[in-house]
């Protein structure tokens, strides 16, 4: 089958591997009907994640039908001809963070979960597509899958709903979600958003159903701004405005009552000097990850308020600003997406109209055109926010 592989850094290429088979009695084999390239696909691309081996397949956004199922699996919950969206987080459904919903930190999906101990501490879940410190699952980005516990983790699509307004459950509108839910929005609130890629669109979305009075949305790409504030949202430039002053002023000087950081480790900086200093820090892996939008987040948010974290970050970072976490009495949430437990309820604000994910796709590709995907979504290119593959 075709299939997006990663090559090395900042290349990756289509080519023929072979065709997923079931490996254990609760497998499904899915034919991908649709895929698409998520921003943090393109931490990969650019090396930040170690792990990676050459001819990994990609992609961890995903959906289609399900083909062949192993002997282990509940034909009550999936069977031959099924249409599925499919987490990127593998949960088994048994275990203490699954029963609790925390299903990114399932302890029993990672086969490497040693590695991870080692990077972060305690293992994490598997993920389909994001390297072999998640458990090396092949990706999405692919004519076909291998989708472990079958019986567990996708969602059945049983209404005429397209796959563009259902794929990103599988990922980024969950994460959005989740990035508003873990703000714990009141009615009145002011929610700024640093970034407005497409999780961070889904943020702001998700924050305004949950009664946000005014959201903010935070970037630097005048398209992305332009898509922000067609939805009615607040923008502000950081590449010629000082953001926290800004924030100030449009909150009466206490600052935004919930922030979320929807950036992540590639942040970057309006002050030259300030975005060459985490350059040269994280070139020479003094650090490994650059914080600006964290920072931000922090030092901006109200005293007694939330900053909610869902940009990706992979190791540490410099210059955190722990005096002003502490003293102000600022809440610190985050996590990868625990998108299991938010699935089912937006497939229902979707098939109620109070949510479009359809909103972010500029782009929609063959899955052979998926290298010229990445650079065009990495670059920014032809005012490109989400690119959709169809194998």
């Amino acid at each position: 089958m075709k299939a997006n592989c990663w090559i090395s850094p900042n290349t990756v290429e289509v080519t023929d591997v072979p065709d997923p088979t079931i490996l254990n009695s609760r497998d499904a084999i899915v034919r991908i009907s649709s895929t698409a390239i998520c921003g943090s696909d393109l931490h990969l691309l650019d090396g930040y994640v170690p792990t990676m081996q050459k001819g990994d397949v990609l992609g961890h956004e995903f959906m289609g039908e399900v083909v062949e199922v192993g002997p282990g699996v509940d034909r009550d919950k999936l069977r031959v001809g099924d249409r599925v969206v499919v987490p990127f987080p593998i949960g088994c459904g048994a275990c203490s963070a699954c029963r609790n919903e925390l299903w990114s930190c399932c302890e029993n999906t990672n086969p490497n979960a040693g590695v991870a101990e080692k990077m972060f501490g305690h293992p994490v879940a598997g993920i389909y597509g994001y390297s072999h410190l998640t458990g090396g699952f092949a990706g999405g980005q692919a004519e076909y899958a291998r989708v472990v516990l079958a019986d567990v983790n996708p969602l059945k699509i049983e209404s005429d709903l397209t796959d563009e307004q259902v794929l990103f459950l599988s990922d980024i509108l969950p994460t959005g979600y989740m990035g508003a839910d873990m703000c714990e929005i009141t009615d009145g609130d002011v929610v700024a958003v640093w970034g407005a890629g497409p999780v961070g669109q889904f943020a702001m979305d998700s924050a305004r159903v949950l009664g946000a009075a005014m959201v903010i949305a935070i970037d630097d790409v005048p398209y992305r701004l332009e898509m922000a504030a067609s939805q009615g949202y607040r923008t502000i430039d950081f590449s010629d405005t000082d953001v926290r002053s800004a924030l100030l002023e449009l909150t009466g000087g206490r600052g935004p009552d919930k922030c979320i950081d929807a950036v992540g480790l590639e942040a970057t900086h309006g002050a030259a000097h300030v975005e060459l200093y985490d350059r040269v820090k994280q070139a020479v892996r003094s650090e490994t990850d650059r914080p600006h939008a964290l920072r931000q987040a922090i030092t901006s948010c109200r005293s007694g308020g939330i900053v909610s974290v869902i940009g990706v970050y992979g190791g540490f970072v410099d210059k955190f600003p722990a005096g002003s976490w502490m003293n102000r009495s600022v809440t610190l949430k985050t996590g990868q997406c625990h998108v299991q437990r938010y699935m089912r309820p937006l497939l229902e604000r979707i098939e109620a109209g109070q949510l479009d994910p359809t909103r972010v796709i500029t782009h929609r590709l063959p899955l052979v055109e998926a290298p010229r995907g990445y650079d065009i979504f990495k670059h920014k290119q032809d005012r490109c926010e989400k690119v959709v593959l169809k194998p």
